[in-house]
């Protein structure tokens, strides 16, 4: 008691001090250790900026020489390059995540490449991908008029103008300004209907899952915008690439093994399957395979591969928006495809691809508090943890294999600009965050000091600050999660015989316990606190304020 009596008057002055902590409305608002260290890129959805920030949320670099806001996703290029696409406002494609150009600019925001996919006819939307031989991948809005599609055998009741499907270019950069397409797919090509049997890509839609039904069509009418693909990933190893359909409520699988010409037909390629689907998965009512019960995805908005190395391997990785479903909540979820030793996807002739269900999926406590209509996306990371996007709210949050929240960051910038902290975010939307390793190439020879937080006003000393006041046992004590819901974790190395106590901003004890690993505090009020670990000779281990959500 007498160590208490020291501490309160110290106590109260970090209330006020770190009070803050719990208020923090935009920029770094959760940071606990063993989060994976790195840098994090963001493109705000109403800004012409793009960002790289630390794990402690203070910018390190930033670009803002684009004359485009993001279209929407952004890449940093292993050079130091970044590779970011940009709205041109193609009245023609009037639809959400609709772009038009690719810049490439040098990590001083030089211009080193620019090249625009948009006409009547055609228009670059939603996600690229930088490959490894220097080549782009690029969905595409592939339009045909109403003519054109009712004589593929479209229900003639469609009363729109046009009908927009999609396409897949590979582009090779040359020079400044252009770019040479070196591969191309077109979903036009590997259709089927049951429609009308005098019209080509007719036949039993069931019989033939690696078609796409032109007429299954469950979104909202009034929009040509028929398949709305949304994020685009490529696995070299199987030379295969991976899309999410939007409105389809489906993931795809396709070869791109094939030349232009195999990707047109049913055959050719590893897969000896042309551009036909190798696998989906979502949503098998899209070939009739399924009903309403069998649905898995709603109005997902990223898919990944898992790379070789990190758990879940060879695993896809999708952030499921949750869009219509029953109780309106996003997911993180992990599938495991159904990978035969020819890099094929069994099937049997009547059943759905497998799996039926999930590997492994992350919800929140409250399901509801992780939602995200639309936009959003998530990375696997090497220490096993995800990087999520939660986009409307423009929220990062790192969520470890245990579904713990390691860390989490607010993009603080609006359509009004720069916001103050403590003041509530809004129209801060981010399509997707990137996670980049502290060893990643692209950061050889930078300079990489922090430059301070982006938002305004910014909290002092920083959440990233760890308080201790004691040298004689570093690093032997963690707590977690931070904020805190209900239970606390208390790691301890080397440390026995230790006392934990909770004090609130008056300095009173408000839970104590003894040599526990956890502590209930569900049982508090949400607000700040202070935690101290006390070693048996009454040294304070650690002091760190606590946040109860």
């Amino acid at each position: 008691m007498i160590l208490f009596k020291k501490l309160s008057s110290f106590t109260v002055f970090l209330a006020i001090a770190f009070g803050s902590f719990a208020q923090n409305t935009v920029g770094l608002i959760n940071y606990q250790p063993g989060n994976q260290e790195g840098y994090v890129l963001f493109s705000p959805i109403v800004s012409r900026n793009s960002y790289l920030i630390d794990k402690c949320g203070e910018k390190v670099h930033q670009w803002s020489a684009s004359t485009y806001k993001p279209a929407l996703s952004a890449y940093l290029l292993e050079d130091g390059s970044l590779l970011r696409t940009g709205q041109l406002n193609n009245l023609d494609f009037d639809e959400g995540g609709s772009g038009g150009i690719i810049e490439r600019f040098s990590w001083n925001g030089e211009l080193t490449w620019s090249y625009s996919i948009s006409n009547s006819m055609n228009c670059q939307h939603h996600d690229i991908l930088p490959m490894a031989n220097g080549n782009i991948l690029c969905i595409v809005w592939d339009s045909y008029t109403k003519q054109e599609a009712i004589s593929k055998g479209k229900d003639s009741t469609y009363n729109l103008t046009h009908i927009w499907s999609e396409k897949i270019v590979e582009l090779q950069p040359i020079g400044l300004d252009s770019a040479e397409v070196v591969w191309e797919w077109k979903l036009w090509n590997h259709l089927v209907q049951d429609y009308d049997m005098s019209k080509p890509d007719f036949g039993n839609i069931s019989s033939n899952p690696g078609l796409v039904n032109i007429n299954y069509f469950p979104g909202a009418g009034g929009s040509p915008d028929w398949i709305h693909l949304n994020s685009i990933d490529y696995n070299e190893e199987l030379d295969q690439i991976l899309l999410s359909s939007h409105t389809l409520n489906e993931i795809w699988i396709i070869d791109h093994s094939t030349t232009t010409d195999q990707a047109a037909s049913h055959s050719g390629g590893n897969s000896g399957k042309g551009g036909d689907l190798l696998y989906r998965w979502g949503n098998p009512q899209a070939y009739q395979r399924g009903n309403p019960s069998t649905k898995k995805l709603y109005g997902q908005h990223h898919s990944t591969w898992i790379p070789q190395g990190y758990p879940n391997e060879g695993k896809l990785l999708v952030f499921n928006n949750g869009l219509n479903r029953p109780g309106n909540y996003s997911s993180i979820d992990i599938i495991a495809p159904p990978l035969n030793e020819s890099n094929t996807y069994s099937i049997d002739a009547s059943s759905q691809y497998l799996p039926l269900d999930l590997s492994w999926s992350y919800t929140a406590n409250n399901p509801s508090d992780f939602y995200s209509s639309n936009i959003s996306g998530v990375y696997p990371l090497e220490n096993g943890s995800f990087m999520a996007t939660s986009g409307t709210k423009g929220m990062f949050l790192e969520i470890d294999s245990s579904k713990q929240i390691q860390w989490t960051y607010i993009n603080p910038e609006n359509n009004s600009g720069i916001m103050t902290q403590g003041n509530t975010p809004s129209n801060n939307l981010v399509f997707r965050c990137n996670f980049y390793t502290e060893d990643y190439p692209a950061f050889t020879g930078q300079t990489l000091a922090p430059l301070g937080e982006i938002e305004l006003n910014p909290t002092s000393p920083s959440i990233c600050q760890t308080l201790s006041t004691s040298d004689e046992y570093p690093n032997l004590v963690s707590i977690y999660p931070n904020p805190v819901s209900s239970v606390l974790s208390i790691n301890t190395e080397n440390l026995s015989d230790f006392k934990i106590q909770i004090t609130d901003v008056f300095g009173r004890i408000v839970l104590e316990e003894k040599n526990k690993s956890t502590v209930d505090c569900s049982s508090l009020s949400h607000g700040v606190y202070f935690i101290s670990i006390i070693s048996r000779n009454n040294q304070i281990v650690l002091f760190r304020t606590l946040a109860k959500s």
